[in-house]
């Protein structure tokens, strides 16, 4: 059962297979970078200072160039990457289930 909104050139439906593999890859890569990522980031501790005794300077807010959110940003973009990635490869089985 095809789809006509879904038709695409012949050349192109043949390479599907070949771009799946491709896409698969790169959700692997993506995946274990975003692991790494998330691995690296250090723990939010908010709210624990009350127990600590530990008060928040105004240096200690500023974080906006720090490490942490060069990580939250890295972690963002690599998410929203998996999710391209994801269905880019779901609309390739959509488009194309051959043999």
């Amino acid at each position: 059962m095809s789809f006509s909104f879904l038709s695409v050139a012949g050349w192109i439906e043949d390479s599907f297979p070949i771009i799946r593999i491709v896409v698969i890859c790169l959700m692997v890569l993506v995946a274990l970078g975003l692991i790494v990522v998330i691995m690296f980031q250090p723990s939010s501790s908010s709210g624990m200072g009350a127990l600590t005794g530990q008060r928040d300077t105004f240096y200690a807010k500023d974080k906006s160039k720090s490490l942490e959110s060069v990580m939250k940003k890295i972690t963002v973009i690599l998410s929203i990457i998996e999710a391209v990635l994801a269905i880019v490869f779901f609309v390739t089985l959509l488009i194309y289930r051959g043999a």
